[in-house]
């Protein structure tokens, strides 16, 4: 009965490793079916589902004008001083204010003339009486009954009144302040009542209300700048100026290493005003310039890059891998780059994705569009 019992667990336990064994030998088979099945080529996604779609563009020559770049602020081409030549009168009159337009010669200020006015008839009544004493000398210098010595004092009596008359007239005229030339006032000091010494400011005018650029350059873009070049100024406040080279500095400054440019505004056509901050663009002559798309720059830890393509057939759904290149890129015009170096005519490079790619990027062209495919300009 026992051993009955005991084959009978026997036969079982065989049966349940036969069992196990079986259906690990199928799952085996299944591993190995799948394995097969991965490498399949008809069944492997491939590269083309992974690439990215994009546009492309070739590098094209064209004749693009050498701009130079500098920055300048904008002052007067000259200033006047206008101050008062007078000492212990109170100004009377003030009619000008910052601003105002003043022609030569226009009365902006007058002192109280009454104490010089008092002076001027003493010193003509002076003057009189000298000038009649030494032509009665003179009248007896014939007759013996004057000295020389005389003569002499009584002309030069004549000729000092003369004098001091002549120096008080003066004083008359700076009682009234002109206008040295045409021109705008700047600035105004002046104060109705105020008693100012000589040599004291009053106003301060720009000659002709002409301003002036003042670009800094250095050496090598100085070397380039030619009288009667024009200057287009882009303003702090958005308008635009244009001036015209009038003259460069004989000599750099020794601590920037920059010289100055001296270009005029053009009167009456800007909001330019003395004391702005305006950036320059000088155009000179035309050179060739190998050109991208903009877009197909991109920045990377502060260098400069582009992806080119290889050459391949430029049909839509044509699957390549980009190469990362380092450029240097120059000029900038309106939605184009100059590359400088990095590039060759006639090389394709990514334009519309190129900011997410990277070295070895699987990528597809949306279209074969006439940019892409463009003849290099000559």
């Amino acid at each position: 009965m026992n051993n009955t019992h005991h084959q009978g667990v026997k036969r079982q336990t065989a049966i349940t490793a036969a069992i196990v064994l079986a259906v690990a030998a199928a799952g085996a088979g299944m591993l190995v079916h799948h394995a097969g099945a991965t490498t399949t080529p008809q069944d492997k996604p491939g590269k083309a589902a992974q690439a990215a779609t994009v546009t492309a563009a070739a590098a094209t020559l064209a004749n693009w004008p050498a701009v130079l770049e500098a920055s300048g602020a904008i002052a007067p081409w000259q200033e006047a001083v206008v101050g008062a030549q007078v000492t212990g009168l109170h100004l009377t009159e003030v009619n000008v204010n910052v601003g105002d337009r003043v022609r030569k010669g226009q009365v902006l200020a007058r002192f109280d003339e009454g104490l010089l006015r008092a002076d001027e008839a003493q010193l003509k009544a002076a003057w009189t009486q000298a000038d009649t004493n030494r032509r009665r000398a003179q009248q007896l210098k014939d007759s013996g009954g004057i000295s020389e010595q005389d003569i002499l004092q009584y002309a030069t009596q004549a000729d000092t009144a003369r004098a001091q008359l002549d120096a008080k007239q003066l004083q008359l005229r700076y009682a009234v302040v002109v206008a040295p030339d045409d021109g705008v006032i700047s600035a105004r000091s002046a104060t109705l009542g105020a008693v100012a010494g000589s040599g004291q400011e009053l106003f301060r005018m720009i000659r002709q209300n002409r301003l002036e650029w003042r670009g800094e350059l250095n050496a090598a873009q100085l070397a380039q700048i030619a009288r009667g070049q024009r200057i287009s100024l882009a303003l702090p406040d958005g308008a635009t100026a244009v001036a015209t080279v009038r003259q460069t500095a004989p000599a750099l400054d020794v601590q920037t290493r920059l010289g100055l440019v001296y270009a005029d505004l053009e009167p009456g056509t800007t909001t330019a005003r003395a004391g702005m901050y305006a950036n320059g663009r000088i155009v000179l002559a035309q050179r060739p310039a190998l050109i991208v798309p903009a877009a197909a720059v991109v920045i990377r830890d502060g260098h400069s890059y582009v992806l080119k393509l290889p050459s391949a057939s430029a049909a839509s759904g044509d699957v390549r891998s980009v190469a990362l290149a380092a450029v240097t890129t120059g000029r900038r015009q309106g939605t184009d780059t100059e590359i400088v170096a990095g590039l060759k005519a006639g090389e394709q490079v990514v334009v519309q994705g190129a900011g997410f790619l990277n070295e070895g990027d699987a990528v597809r062209l949306a279209i074969a569009t006439g940019a892409a495919s463009a003849p290099v300009k000559e």
